[in-house]
């Protein structure tokens, strides 16, 4: 990846956003297959040519800040810190790296930094299938796993929201845990197997041919149906489908139904191959011809 400085922040900016990861061919870390598989082949196939300003990485500068200060810290007599893993599926690896592991409560943790809506919302499921994988990972080389647990640090935290929203979070940091089942195991184990044979075959095809990242991982919640009045700027009523909202205006009032495209929000702000994306350079075309 080539770091840029568009804004000129002092080197060490510069030093702390370069990553020493080596892209090897079928090896897969646990984060790149939580990815969907367009996006995870397109990195690897153009990492190189990716270009991204040190200004745009400061929130994942602050969070590799924080894990550095807790990675430094000493291990307990029943911990393990910082560990890589390795697990062989057919000619594939599958690497992964999680923060703490816990003998004594077979808990395995890892630090997250995170905006605190990710905390309201509570859809932690992301989570809690990276943190089920470390838990497989260390369950074939003999450790016994069955909780995990998401330090989450929440860098837009406000106190005055804690103090006055009541379902705001009170402090800045908590802590989500996580129960995993014998079923949990087998599960992981068939996506995880499933997921290498789905990248098995899209390593054979071109960009172009990749398979298209579905609506929920382009962030894509899909079009909305706006009942409107005429000479009123807001909606009487926004719902899911073109028949719900005929039904609410039937039942209700309203002139017209405006239809709200749902953006890709995925693709348009935080994908770092968009630019080698077909899918999302056609999207930009759309949007620019609707525009003019």
């Amino acid at each position: 990846m080539k770091i840029t400085n568009k804004m000129k922040l002092p080197r060490a900016f510069v030093e702390m956003a370069r990553s020493d990861y080596e892209y090897k061919p079928r090896r897969y870390s646990v984060t790149s297959l939580l990815k969907s598989t367009r996006e995870a082949i397109l990195e690897r196939r153009h990492h190189k040519e990716i270009e991204q300003d040190v200004s745009d990485m400061i929130w994942l500068l602050f969070g590799r800040a924080a894990h550095s200060i807790l990675e430094n810290q000493s291990e307990g007599d029943y911990e393990i810190k910082e560990a890589g893993l390795q697990v062989q599926f057919g000619d594939y690896t599958l690497s992964g790296r999680f923060d703490l592991y816990d003998d004594k409560s077979k808990t395995i943790s890892d630090y997250k930094v995170c905006s605190v809506w990710k905390v309201i919302y509570g859809n932690f499921d992301d989570w809690r299938r990276q943190l089920l994988i470390y838990a497989y990972m260390m369950k074939t080389i003999g450790f016994e796993v069955n909780k995990g647990e998401v330090v989450a640090i929440m860098r837009d935290h406000s106190k005055r929201d804690a103090k006055y929203k009541n379902d705001y979070p009170k402090l800045p940091v908590k802590r989500i845990k996580f129960k995993f089942s014998k079923k949990d195991f087998l599960e992981i184990e068939k996506w995880l197997e499933m997921r290498f044979e789905e990248i098995e075959v899209a390593e054979q095809l071109d960009d172009d041919d990749l398979p298209l990242c579905t609506p929920e991982e382009r962030f894509n919640s899909g079009d909305t149906f706006a009942v409107m009045r005429k000479g009123r700027k807001t909606a009487l009523r926004v719902l899911g489908s073109m028949d719900e909202a005929r039904e609410w205006m039937k039942a209700n009032s309203g002139d017209y139904i405006d239809v709200r495209p749902s953006e890709d929000k995925k693709c348009v702000d935080y994908c770092r191959v968009c630019e080698f994306c077909n899918y999302y350079k056609e999207q930009i075309k759309l949007l620019n011809k609707e525009v003019s």
